[in-house]
């Protein structure tokens, strides 16, 4: 069974997309979305265009998923910043009730097997949590407590945008990277489970995206476009702002 790893779409439509074309070409069974749909330019219209795939469709909740339904229930969203809230707030009015309803029951985490795998974890930060970072620099005795207990061969992860391939305690960890705003350059991230992992990276016009996104209503638009669409942090900045979020996650497993 082929699996495609789709992560960390944050409304990005266009380069949704194209790695849905590429996906398709490659002939996949399953696709599984690593959560943070959301919390982009074009939340809605990504979502719909999951919802009407012909292939089969798992969906994880990711960060922006639970800042979501903590707002919808009259709660405080609790994202990483202000701005973040505030697209929290913004997303929840521009998505449909039934929208609304669909990622109330997605789950944290879901195993499934692969070609290779006996059971395959897909999990949006951790298996523990949606928001943890960590990255390929992470020391290994943190890495080994946070997938302490964990019994499958192999975690696929997300939520840091930077695609990874490591092992913890006899675990492959993976991390598909981001469709929507990868870390290091442009385009998109993603990756196939098959008789191997391949680590997929798709082009897409740039210029066309940012004037489709660029129409959205969405409050942090040019920020979008200009710091993570055009010009995306590199892997070095990226990596020291993830290390100051870990830092700060020190007692967070």
């Amino acid at each position: 069974m082929r699996i495609a790893a789709i992560y960390d779409i944050h409304g990005n439509l266009p380069a949704l997309e194209a790695v849905l074309d590429e996906v398709q070409a490659e002939k996949v069974d399953i696709i599984v979305v690593g959560g943070d749909v959301i919390a982009g330019p074009m939340p809605s219209e990504s979502l719909t265009l999951l919802q009407t795939l012909d292939l089969p469709v798992h969906f994880i909740r990711g960060n922006s998923e639970s800042e979501f339904l903590r707002c919808i229930n009259g709660k405080a969203p609790g994202g990483i910043s202000a701005k973040a809230d505030e697209v929290t707030r913004w997303t929840t009015k521009v998505m449909s009730k039934n929208q609304k309803q669909f990622i109330a029951d997605w789950p944290a985490t879901l195993e499934l097997k692969s070609d290779v795998f006996d059971s395959v974890c897909f999990c949006h930060a951790t298996p523990h949590s949606d928001i943890r970072v960590f990255t390929q620099q992470t020391p290994y005795e943190i890495l080994a407590d946070i997938f302490e207990g964990i019994d499958t061969p192999l975690v696929v992860c997300g939520h840091t945008h930077m695609q990874f391939d490591l092992e913890v305690n006899g675990i492959r960890v993976v991390n598909a990277g981001s469709v929507g705003m990868p870390f290091g350059g442009t385009g998109a991230e993603w990756l196939i489970l098959g008789d191997r992992i391949e680590f997929k990276h798709t082009n897409y016009d740039l210029s066309n995206a940012a004037n489709i996104l660029n129409r959205s209503g969405y409050p942090e638009v040019d920020t979008f476009i200009s710091g993570n669409l055009l010009s995306p942090p590199s892997r070095q900045k990226a990596l020291a702002m993830l290390s100051q979020l870990e830092n700060m996650q020190k007692d967070h497993k």
